[in-house]
């Protein structure tokens, strides 16, 4: 009688880790070499068509020395987003749809093995003491971890894969996210230095955007990346420095953050700094950095509009220094010069939806000019958000294009 699949693979895999020597760091020819001969010894291995007999091969090898039933997720290039609901729950974003997948982990215990490879592997950990950490995985998708006992139905992961090849801005004008006016705009301001501020709610396309922003930036200047979990593909640049944060542990490890990391740039000579994203108190070292010289430097945050964008910047710092609001706004002008908003709209299309000058500090309160602005023209056939991206009014800040020579 021809054995469950499911099981099948577990008696296998069981056979295999008795013949593994541990006494080494055996290589993965090795281990693949010991799955044929177990397979070839299995009878009922025999039963099973070619394709699956395959699979069973590719799974056993995956489940040792890979992400077991999420390396192939991982891999597939039409995935944007894996999300695991404890083991018997797995839902996937495709094309801007989430669907959910007819397969789950063994157990328990094989979700936590795959979780602890995927910490080791960029020196994070994740534990009972310390439940949440954010990970990557070696072809740079974001991962995100949620682990007993803060989560209740199990571990929680979250995989935002990122294309294999960097996109481009010309891809960016082809989908319709972004015009070629306000992409040749865009490219004059990041040549002349000026500070700009990506903007946008989750999944509105803000790491995608500020690594194509990034390959404007004139390939001669030293640039600083600074994150939580490195996810930047940052395009043409060689001088480029790559800073982690790093999280504390019981081992005696002091927590690095994204505060810490922020000063220490300060000291190895940056033409410009790029920060993943502000979340908190981090914000005033950002600011600060923004306002001693260094033109040309990017961060993004999380936001409803560029408004909501100033207030939140606004509850961040005084999150982390207790000033008057009138001086954080007027800091806030002086160190940021645009703020580029993009969204998620009801047809799963990302977009740029505004694109603001900060002015000044007038009436106790930051003076936006807006340049472009998205405006809808209704749907098609399809159901596709129909519109443009309309200019609004021109630059008034323009110290910084005059200075470097640029129209």
């Amino acid at each position: 009688m021809l054995k469950d699949y499911g099981e099948l693979k577990q008696e296998l895999r069981r056979r295999v880790l008795e013949q593994l020597d541990y006494g080494r760091e055996q290589p993965d020819e090795e281990v693949m070499e010991i799955i044929d001969r177990i397979l070839l010894e299995e009878g009922s291995v025999c039963l099973l068509p070619v394709g699956e007999s395959c699979r069973l091969r590719t799974d056993l090898f995956c489940s040792l020395r890979r992400l077991d039933i999420l390396q192939s997720l991982v891999e597939d290039p039409e995935i944007t987003e894996i999300m695991i609901n404890g083991p018997g729950s797995i839902f996937i974003e495709r094309a801007g749809r989430l669907q959910e997948l007819d397969m789950r982990f063994e157990s328990e215990e094989k979700l936590q093995d795959v979780i602890q490879q995927i910490v080791a592997g960029c020196n994070r950990a994740v534990n009972t003491a310390s439940p949440i950490v954010d990970a990557r995985l070696s072809n740079g998708a974001r991962v995100n971890i949620v682990m007993n006992p803060v989560a209740l139905n199990g571990p929680i992961v979250t995989i935002r894969r990122f294309p294999n090849t960097p996109i481009t801005m010309e891809e960016l004008i082809h989908w319709g996210s972004v015009s070629r006016e306000a992409a040749e705009f865009l490219r004059l301001l990041v040549r002349a230095g000026y500070n700009i501020f990506i903007s946008g709610g989750t999944g509105s396309g803000k790491t995608t955007f500020l690594n194509v922003l990034s390959g404007f930036i004139p390939d001669w200047e030293r640039v600083i990346t600074i994150e939580d979990s490195a996810e930047l593909q940052l395009q043409g640049l060689r001088n480029l420095v790559r800073l982690e944060t790093r999280n504390g542990n019981v081992e005696g490890c002091r927590e690095i953050s994204v505060r810490d990391l922020i000063r220490a740039s300060l000291r190895m000579r940056p033409d410009r700094i790029v920060v993943g994203e502000v979340r908190g108190a981090e914000a005033v070292d950002m600011i600060q950095c923004l306002n001693t010289g260094h033109d040309g430097s990017m961060s993004t945050g999380h936001a409803n509009s560029a408004r909501d964008m100033l207030s939140r910047l606004e509850n961040m710092i005084l999150m982390g220094m207790d000033i008057p609001l009138t001086a954080i706004r007027k800091q806030i002008v002086s160190g940021i010069d645009i703020i580029v908003h993009l969204g998620r709209l009801r047809d799963r299309s990302r977009k740029v939806l505004e694109i603001s000058e900060l002015l000044d500090c007038a009436d106790a309160a930051v003076r936006l000019n807006p340049l472009y602005r998205f405006e809808e023209a209704g749907e098609s056939t399809e159901g596709r958000v129909q519109g443009s991206l309309i200019r609004k009014g021109e630059l008034r800040r323009d110290q910084k294009l005059r200075a470097a020579g640029l129209r």
